[in-house]
């Protein structure tokens, strides 16, 4: 059995039965979750194994690469400046960022961008090599890019895009120097997180290495997403999403991401929607603010009034146009995406009221001001799809029902009446 090891407040034993659980049946390697409640941690626990190659333990300072999580990341930094009065959400990209515009993207929103319904879900040109290490290279990609469908009437997860558009938001807004500095200086640093978009060299020892899962149908599964739509969509969507197009285009340009993020150059490049490395404790901590007023121990993120943009549900599809199934996002975060695509590989279901970001693989960090939650779990041992598999579901489950939420029937964890 393997070693489990950190606290769990005896009214959340039923986590801890979960998380032992995973190891047992369900294939976990290693992994770590953390609960917070009021701000305070009630459950924080890992286990297994970090490295399978040297046997490293997974022990209470490993961290891991926890890819789309880091889409929340962004956000957060997004509303910050938007909380300030420095980003408006129904202003024109351009207007922060006039090369923007070219191409047809004049009349994108900064909102259209956070929810996933901008049409720049990729770009058009092709990335060279390791391109996603190089800012100034996918800055300029995207400026040479036309949306692949009409900017605010569809919803397709900006897979890679959309931490570059809005992190180059917050670098020209803000006058920091990258979006890697500025989290770490107004939400890392100060809210003392172990959690990185562009680690230093020195703490690169610290990675636990992740296992990819076996090749997936998923791909085949997106392909064939014309006759998963629902018939009330338009004739001509068959040819807006054709291998030719958006679905194709993102999974054959990736200038060799796939193969090469567990790197040392991807780890310190900023890749703002899918690089940042931390762990449970620090994704948990990150939405401890936000769970509650936007405040945490001393330092507040944004008022009270903006935890609403992060909450409320901005844009939902039964047909995300790279998914291939159901999809729910509000300005910059994800809600519960009640699966319907095959296999249910991209379901996530969390609070009524919660909002975050799933990483490739089953990752999640979430908050649920409602409950007064903020929640992650990180692991090794990646699951097919963009959303949580079971191991990560069980976990997220067995957290509101110990809090007595009365049920997930509705693809969500209704609010206690």
């Amino acid at each position: 059995m393997t070693d489990i090891k950190g606290y769990c407040d005896d009214r959340l034993a039923n986590v801890r039965d979960a998380f032992q659980i995973n190891f047992r049946d369900r294939g976990e390697v290693g992994a770590a979750v953390c609960v917070m409640l009021d701000g305070e941690p009630v459950v924080d626990l890992w286990g297994g194994v970090a490295d399978v190659e040297t046997d490293r333990p997974w022990d209470e300072n490993t961290v891991v690469v926890v890819m789309s999580c880091t889409k929340g990341a962004v956000a957060l930094c997004g509303h910050m400046l938007a909380d300030r009065g420095l980003l408006d959400m129904d202003a024109p990209v351009a207007k922060y960022w006039p090369e923007f515009a070219a191409h047809g993207k004049a009349n994108i929103l900064v909102r259209h961008v956070f929810s996933h319904q901008s049409g720049v879900a990729h770009v058009k040109d092709a990335v060279p090599q390791d391109g996603f290490c190089d800012w100034k290279t996918i800055i300029r990609l995207i400026e040479r890019s036309s949306p692949f469908w009409q900017p605010g009437t569809r919803v397709g997860y900006h897979l890679l895009t959309h931490g570059y558009i809005i992190g180059e938001l917050v670098r020209r807004i803000s006058g920091s120097s990258s979006i890697g500095a500025f989290f770490h200086e107004e939400v890392a640093g100060p809210l003392g997180l172990d959690f990185w978009i562009g680690l230093p060299a020195a703490e690169h020892h610290r990675v636990a290495r992740l296992i990819p899962a076996p090749p997936p149908a998923h791909l085949a599964t997106m392909m064939n997403i014309v006759a998963k739509c629902p018939p009330s969509l338009p004739r001509n969507l068959a040819k807006l999403i054709a291998p030719s197009n958006v679905i194709a285009r993102t999974m054959t340009n990736l200038g060799g991401f796939l193969d090469n993020f567990e790197t040392p150059r991807y780890y310190e490049s900023e890749i703002p929607s899918a690089g940042a490395v931390t762990n449970a404790r620090s994704l948990a901590g990150m939405y401890a603010p936000l769970a509650l007023d936007g405040a945490h121990r001393d330092k507040r993120l944004v008022r009270p009034e903006a935890i609403a943009g992060m909450r409320y549900t901005a844009a939902a599809t039964d047909c995300d146009l790279l998914l291939g199934g159901r999809s729910s996002f509000s300005l910059g975060f994800s809600k519960s995406w009640g699966s319907n695509d095959a296999g249910g590989l991209n379901s996530v279901v969390i609070g009524e009221d919660a909002f975050g970001a799933p990483g490739f693989g089953g990752h999640i960090g979430f908050a649920d001001p409602h409950y007064r939650l903020s929640f992650a779990y990180t692991m090794n041992k990646q699951g097919e799809g963009t959303g949580l598999n079971e191991r990560g579901q069980s976990l997220v489950d067995e957290v509101y029902k110990a809090l007595g939420a009365p049920t997930k029937a509705g693809g969500f964890w209704a609010r206690l009446s």
